[in-house]
């Protein structure tokens, strides 16, 4: 984890606190570090900025993996979606696919 980083992404966070790429980013500095740290501030941009679309992806993944099954199938199918009325066809393939090995792993 790099502190001057995160500092300095807390302080672009309460600079322009609208912006979501600052959140999205601070968050990804805590993903494999802190994952509930990462998750919280992924939450946070699911209710403020729903149409920030990086944030499906991450977000169902890390659920996934802190084994919230349910939130991240939510999550998962909301990111679809998203991708589908953004017209996004990586991002709606990628989260697809993700979505896809999320329902085998729960066989």
């Amino acid at each position: 984890m790099n502190e001057s980083r995160i500092a300095l992404l807390k302080q672009y966070l309460e600079e322009e606190p609208d912006n979501p790429f600052n959140a999205y980013a601070l968050a990804m500095e805590y993903y494999d570090v802190d994952p509930q740290k990462s998750l919280l501030y992924l939450e946070n941009l699911l209710q403020k900025n729903p149409d920030y679309l990086p944030t499906y992806f991450k977000a169902a993944h890390l659920l996934w993996e802190e084994e919230q099954w349910d939130r991240a199938e939510e999550v998962f199918k909301a990111g679809i979606a998203l991708a589908t009325e953004q017209n996004d066809s990586k991002a709606l393939g990628e989260l697809q696919a993700a979505y896809q090995n999320f329902q085998f792993d729960l066989d």
